[in-house]
């Protein structure tokens, strides 16, 4: 069993390597090969470092490689998603991460909210861009149907909605924790210019946004509690728990309950 992590580096270099077909990659047959896989100095070629680089690698000689050389040797053996992500861990670096936010939820995710009921649940993306949602959640919130599709935002609608904004009892506390979770997000995704605008548009629209974004706080917090004034059924207490798909790592699926006996008959009347 392997446990040294340089010397699983270099055997997980030479193993993705040496599966690789020259021909299927258009290399020439320069001389006969007496073993399978690409040479070294043909993966050294395609990554743009040396051959006595890769070999360093191979030899688990203790080298670490950059970000940008594990992107670039990532390329070269063609290494899927998993093996990619593998890869950068051993090297104890971070994959460069595209700022393009999902704009639909996978259909997976879209039966699992019809699953959950009568739990409310939604679908975001790491803007908070509500792509999806089961009847319940509009029930307890309002018809995201009704809004313009730049509207469908759980940050716009915590601070701007005429509706939304006061229906959390704590309001405060819940406009402080978004506007971290916000910065977080877009800490995570400096290029992301629609989320910028959105950051811009809060900051100019809502002097209390202004204000929290100023303070600096960032926050990541996957559940908690949130008490609303319900206009239907009375002041209701729900836990919320987020839930990151693997397949799916820009969409995040948001679970609410109940959160005592009282709001669950609320809730029950409500749904």
């Amino acid at each position: 069993m392997v446990t040294d992590v340089t010397q699983e580096l270099a055997t997980f270099l030479r193993s993705r390597r040496e599966q690789l077909d020259p021909v299927q990659l258009g290399l020439p047959l320069r001389r006969q090969r007496r073993t399978p896989g690409l040479r070294r100095e043909e993966v050294a070629e395609l990554a743009g470092v040396s051959v006595d680089y890769v070999v360093r690698l191979e030899q688990a000689r203790g080298m670490r490689p950059s970000a940008d050389v594990v992107e670039a040797l990532a390329g070269a053996l063609r290494l899927d998603d998993d093996e990619r992500a593998y890869f950068f861990g051993l090297a104890r670096q971070r994959p460069r991460v595209e700022d393009k936010a999902a704009t639909e939820a996978s259909p997976s995710l879209v039966r699992l909210l019809a699953d959950l009921s009568p739990r409310p649940a939604m679908v975001m993306n790491h803007r908070f861009d509500l792509l999806a949602w089961n009847d319940e959640m509009v029930k307890v919130l309002l018809d995201f149907d009704t809004l313009p599709p730049s509207r469908r935002n759980a940050i716009w609608l915590c601070l701007l909605h005429p509706e939304i904004r006061e229906l959390y009892v704590d309001r405060d506390r819940v406009v402080r924790e978004g506007v971290a979770h916000l910065r977080t997000a877009w800490a995570a995704h400096p290029d992301d210019q629609v989320l910028a605008d959105l950051i811009a548009e809060c900051a100019t629209g809502d002097e209390e946004f202004a204000r929290l974004w100023s303070t600096g706080d960032v926050k990541r917090n996957g559940r908690g509690a949130k008490v609303m004034r319900h206009p239907r059924v009375g002041e209701v207490a729900l836990l919320f728990e987020t839930l990151t798909p693997t397949q799916d790592p820009d969409q995040l699926l948001v679970i609410y309950r109940a959160a005592d006996d009282a709001s669950r008959a609320a809730m029950d009347l409500l749904t």
